[in-house]
């Protein structure tokens, strides 16, 4: 029986292609591996890992798939992927483009340097923590969830509740010889009937996001290239989804690059510690600060916030 079961684990674990992306201005994953071993939604134990290690859900399909990202010496991230089956091209496809979006390679960054050169504040974070991107959620769909599973709810909770349904409910990839858990696929929330920790009210919201992510109603592609206003309302049409929540799937799932959530407490106190302020800039203030910060105002709200809980 055991051989059986490791038989099995191998199969779910077959190398099944690879992506090589190449960065453009400096980048360390190394950085980002860092910010999510203290991330808590991301719920990561191995400290001190050298690759990243996940299993996701490939937005369009919602096949999961497994992956193992590194770090060359030339500064190139190459991936390999793993899954049961083979993957198609639209799959290695989808896969490439999630891997590049939520390490931020989407976007160019050669032009950040010169943020921190208009900005001497910035400056300092970046030679503080040199090369550190935002690292998104796998897909909007994910951030979306998380948003919903954490709404009044301590953040410890809402991310040990995320990572038991993922346990419980999602699909495991053995990646590099260990078991990757991805978070439940939509199919499965929107056949979601109750959780244990989960109000009813929230798996309602659950049910009906599995819903319109499996008809692909959204899509991060998509939500990147529409107005960021048309965005935001669009993801306000789910069920439980208010303005907070829209921003951070955003900026957070769909990997919105130059956007400052100037409503948002913890920005105006990361502001007020950086830049040594008599008090917290209003919405109105960090508006007109962040305008400096483009078009990489997610990147330096992402550095601010680390240098906060760094020096808190």
């Amino acid at each position: 029986m055991g051989g059986e079961q490791e038989h099995a684990e191998q199969e779910r674990g077959q190398v099944r292609g690879t992506v090589r992306i190449e960065p453009r201005g400096p980048f360390s994953l190394a950085a980002g591996i860092r910010f999510l071993e203290g991330f808590t939604p991301a719920a990561r134990d191995a400290v001190g890992a050298e690759s990243l290690d996940a299993a996701f859900a490939l937005e369009g399909s919602w096949r999961t798939v497994g992956v193992s990202a590194t770090q060359d010496d030339g500064g190139g991230v190459r991936g390999r992927l793993f899954a049961e089956r083979a993957l198609g091209r639209a799959e290695l496809s989808a896969a490439t483009a999630q891997l590049t979006r939520i390490l931020s390679l989407d976007v160019d960054g050669s032009g950040f340097a010169a943020v921190g050169e208009r900005d001497e504040v910035v400056g300092s974070l970046q030679r503080r923590y040199p090369g550190l991107r935002p690292v998104a959620f796998w897909s909007w769909y994910e951030a979306a969830a998380w948003a919903i599973i954490g709404q009044r709810t301590r953040m410890t909770q809402a991310a040990a509740l995320k990572q038991r349904m993922a346990a419980e409910l999602g699909e495991t990839v053995v990646v590099d010889g260990r078991p990757q858990q991805a978070f439940p696929a939509p199919r499965v929330l929107a056949g979601l009937e109750s959780f244990r920790g989960l109000p009813g009210p929230k798996v309602e919201r659950l049910r009906a996001l599995g819903a319109a992510a499996a008809a692909n109603v959204l899509d991060s592609a998509r939500l990147r290239a529409l107005p960021r206003d048309e965005a935001l309302a669009a993801l306000q049409e789910l069920p439980g989804i208010g303005p907070f929540s829209a921003e951070l799937i955003l900026l957070r799932g769909a990997g919105d690059s130059d956007h400052a959530p100037v409503h948002e407490g913890r920005l105006a106190l990361a502001a007020q510690h950086a830049y040594r302020l008599p008090r917290p800039p209003t919405p109105e203030e960090l508006t007109a600060l962040s305008a400096g910060w483009a078009p990489y105002r997610t990147w330096v709200t992402l550095l601010l916030r680390v240098a906060l809980d760094a020096d808190s």
